[in-house]
């Protein structure tokens, strides 16, 4: 029987080249758990992991021990992709990359938009997606042409924004830069199941908040512009369970600074 999302405690393999470790955090931000990816080149011992995950012991030691670990690259800098990072490296030794200097490990540099990185067999091109933080990047397989998407892109529902440093008009800028990669891409998301297609998934996203953003606007005629942000997020997000709103300011947040913008 084939193992499907969600499998905890067990690698599952997704492409010929990716499989996946989930770890057992599942809440509000991080749905079933954070995806710890595994990118290894059929017949080589070497592999690239791709978001640790946070500080669990047992995760972590699942992680390194499914083969020699030579590199570890960082989607965004959210601590559920990132704590374990200091961890991962005493067991593995593998340098660390990411986009924010926090978490190079080792003798790893920051990841530049546009670099390939060639590593045990792959070959791994970095494209810069901010908008869910400023620092986030996807990483396209070269090889097979799947793309991970950190929490740019989810296996399901859709990504809230960081309103510390996320960036609407960043984020519908990289949602354009997924579509034109492309369709028949496969998509490993930072949360959630694989997706068949990045370019139809990528384009469902862009409808989706341009479609939030025109119901923002709206909202602001309706209710004034001194309307705070939760009266906002219950008259948009009404569709929402209110569990979720306190999340869902955090999108309002960014979306009003990009309309006043």
């Amino acid at each position: 029987m084939t193992t499907v999302h969600p499998a905890y405690a067990q690698l599952r393999a997704v492409t010929d080249i990716a499989s996946v470790m989930l770890e057992n955090n599942p809440g509000m931000m991080t749905l079933d758990g954070t995806n710890t990816w595994i990118l290894q080149f059929p017949g080589n011992s070497e592999c690239v992991v791709v978001d640790p995950g946070d500080n669990d012991e047992e995760h972590l030691q699942r992680v390194a021990g499914t083969g020699r670990v030579v590199l570890t690259l960082i989607t965004h800098r959210h601590f559920d992709h990132t704590a374990g990072v200091g961890r991962f490296h005493e067991l593995t030794s593998a340098p660390v990359r990411s986009v924010d200097p926090e978490f190079l490990r080792g003798s790893g540099t920051t990841l530049v938009d546009g670099e390939v990185i060639e590593v045990a067999g792959l070959r791994l091109r970095i494209v810069a997606t901010p908008g869910h933080t400023a620092d986030s990047v996807s990483i396209v397989i070269e090889n097979d042409g799947s793309v991970l998407t950190g929490d740019t892109i989810l296996g399901r529902g859709t990504a809230v924004l960081d309103d510390s440093d996320g960036d609407l008009g960043d984020y519908l800028t990289s949602l354009r830069a997924l579509i034109e990669l492309g369709d028949g891409r496969t998509v490993l998301p930072g949360h959630g199941p694989e997706l068949p297609d990045l370019q139809e998934i990528s384009q469902k996203y862009l409808a989706h908040r341009e479609e939030r953003l025109d119901q923002v606007r709206a909202a602001l005629v309706t209710l004034g512009d001194s309307a705070s942000v939760r009266d906002i997020v219950e008259h948009v997000y009404s569709d929402v369970d209110p569990k979720l709103w306190p999340v869902a300011e955090k999108s309002v947040n960014v979306q009003l600074a990009y309309l006043r913008r």
